[in-house]
């Protein structure tokens, strides 16, 4: 029920937003009807998750019936992978709370953070307070999308693993130590441990790129999988981005000659939904594999219009089109570009 004790935005869910949060599983597996009398309109939504305000969460309603406790044993009882299920969907659920309370309290970035970037652009018509006001916008974009590139990381990996029935593992603790150097240990994004006694090692990327890694960090990828091997575990690549170049066959060879497998694209996403189960594999398909291809059926050559404006309150207001979003704004200082809310 809690995100990031100890930091700046620390979210924690009530008993309320947990229950609704079960209701939103009985509705996504078709089993509204084992509810207690009154619990479909108390904390079922009308609408899919997506679809549904992060407002209604957090809304009391009125039923006499169980709390979350009593809801969670009985859901347990009714549904198969609850607990599972439950613990992706609340991962997600916060997460997105928390980047909601990031877009309004991002802080605007300081000239003395950005007036040494002007060098690049002075001049050349554009009028000294436009390319301020650029550079201001520009920045704030990117550490807006620093943050949601952190958070999306954050989520993805332990939402993958505990649908394949795994859990993540530091480098501290990790089973999968270093061939060269056997007292370190590698982080593994998923670990998993068959009935047969047979130890899977996953890797989870969404891509695979030519140039974002330098060459020392490619080479720490490629030796994961002898590392594996050396462990005595199975190494497992599974990239959602097929899109093919040098690297990525030269990192799914180096999967395979350790025994391994690497499912790409497609595959991958069959892979995932096979091994999570019927219930998992719907969370999968619902909450990960349908936003992420939905999302990119548009590329580049669509883009909408854009324009941006602060209006009363110091409220930021996005037009993509015809399509308006309003970022109702609270700004915190405390989250400039140099202050640091990782979790420990």
């Amino acid at each position: 029920m809690t995100l990031g004790n100890g930091t700046r935005l620390r979210i924690k869910l009530t008993g309320h937003e947990l229950a609704r949060l079960i209701g939103v599983i009985y509705k996504d597996t078709g089993r509204t009807h084992l509810l207690p009398t009154g619990g479909i309109g108390a904390i079922v939504p009308t609408a899919d998750y997506y679809d549904t305000p992060l407002e209604w969460f957090e809304e009391p309603y009125f039923w006499l019936r169980p709390d979350h406790i009593d809801l969670i044993l009985s859901a347990c009882e009714d549904i198969p992978d609850f607990k599972t299920y439950l613990t992706c969907l609340a991962e997600l659920h916060k997460r997105r709370k928390k980047y909601a309370r990031i877009l309004s309290a991002q802080p605007f970035p300081t000239m003395v953070q950005i007036s040494s970037r002007a060098l690049l652009e002075f001049g050349g018509g554009m009028p000294t307070e436009a390319l301020a006001s650029w550079l201001t916008w520009r920045k704030w974009f990117y550490d807006l999308d620093n943050r949601s590139a952190q958070e999306s990381g954050n989520l993805f990996e332990p939402i993958l693993a505990a649908a394949l029935g795994g859990e993540r593992q530091d480098a501290k603790n990790s089973p999968v130590t270093r061939e060269t150097d056997p007292s370190k240990g590698r982080q593994v994004d998923c670990w998993k441990v068959l009935e047969t006694g047979e130890q899977l090692a996953y890797e989870f990327k969404l891509r695979v790129t030519i140039a974002a890694s330098g060459q020392g960090r490619f080479a720490e990828e490629l030796s994961f999988a002898t590392d594996c091997r050396a462990s005595g575990a199975t190494p497992i690549l599974v990239v959602l981005d097929p899109t093919p170049n040098p690297r990525l066959t030269q990192l799914q060879q180096a999967f395979r000659d350790a025994g391994g497998e690497a499912y790409l694209g497609d595959a991958a996403w069959r892979h995932l939904e096979e091994e999570a189960g019927p219930t998992m594999a719907t969370f999968i398909e619902r909450y990960v594999s349908r936003p992420i291809h939905a999302v990119s059926q548009f590329s580049s050559t669509t883009l909408q219009d854009l324009s941006v404006r602060r209006i009363g309150g110091g409220h930021v207001q996005l037009m993509l089109g015809n399509n308006e979003k309003v970022i109702v704004r609270h700004e915190d200082a405390a989250l400039s570009e140099d202050g640091n809310d990782d979790e420990s």
